[in-house]
């Protein structure tokens, strides 16, 4: 196996469980891939798959005792997990605003509310969608007693009508047309429909544009500038066009509707693991 500069090493680490061992699988036959970080060679280049969180920092000291590092730094996943690619990406992506600034919103609403990191996106009526200013109050109080999302901080979104595809009938969580795209720098590795757990008939009357993919390698060329591998989230919005709804870490997005082989191929090669 080739490793890139300073690395003699390219593998993974990846603790799969019985929702993501058919993606194990697969990953294995690109990667040598390991289960117990002791395991892993010096000098390599980890990629941690589902396995960085929740000891992230741990994980990137221990690497380092023998000489290895994980393909995002500690900085670059905060750069994304931190929601400080916000500021860098504003004008790809809706309005926003950290808990702390929200008294400097000059908009009634609508609003999405969420953590920095994670959302209830499956109770959007009830933990997610704001039709006013009172109502954001209500589900950021209801945000700031979860167990995963309050320690996260909040951040408020404005509301941007997407197209929509299905509805859930409990929650009204909008299907929307949305679709994940995984990135190793500027390399577009493979992209999929982001609602898996959308309708058959959703899933495969979804359909994306050259625009969508257009926009989504602008994105990504500013993204590169602090990260290494990672998830962009765009959707097509009612009026036209397509947004940015999330940017996420690549060592802990699942693949939604993306295909593992795609992806893990594209990756083997991107980072010079073959």
């Amino acid at each position: 196996m080739a490793g890139t500069a300073g690395h003699d090493n390219i593998c993974m680490l990846f603790r799969p469980s019985q929702d993501s061992y058919d993606e194990y699988k697969v990953a294995n036959k690109y990667f040598h891939t390991y289960q117990i970080r002791a395991q892993i060679p010096k000098r390599s280049l980890v990629i941690p798959r589902y396995s960085a969180l929740p000891y992230f920092e741990e994980l990137v000291e221990d690497l380092a005792y023998w000489g290895s590092r994980t393909i995002n730094s500690v900085a670059q996943h905060s750069w994304i997990a931190g929601f400080h690619w916000y500021e860098d990406l504003k004008q790809y992506t809706p309005r926003s605003w950290f808990e702390r600034d929200f008294y400097k919103c000059n908009i009634d609403g609508p609003f999405v509310i969420k953590g920095a990191t994670n959302s209830r996106k499956h109770q959007w009526n009830t933990h997610m969608f704001a039709a006013d200013r009172r109502q954001a109050m209500r589900v950021a109080s209801e945000l700031a007693n979860d167990p995963l999302i309050g320690p996260q901080g909040l951040i408020y979104r404005e509301y941007v009508s997407l197209k929509t595809l299905e509805v859930c009938p409990i929650y009204g969580t909008p299907f929307v047309n949305e679709w994940r795209f995984f990135f190793y720098k500027t390399k577009l590795l493979c992209y999929g429909f982001y609602w898996s757990n959308a309708s058959e008939e959703t899933i495969k009357n979804a359909k994306i544009t050259d625009e969508a993919i257009y926009f989504a390698r602008i994105v990504a060329e500013k993204c590169a500038k602090h990260t290494n591998f990672f998830v962009l989230d765009i959707a097509e919005k009612e009026s036209g066009g397509w947004t940015l709804i999330e940017v996420n870490d690549g060592m802990q997005s699942g693949l939604s509707e993306c295909d593992a082989d795609e992806l893990y191929s594209n990756l083997m090669i991107a980072t010079g693991a073959y």
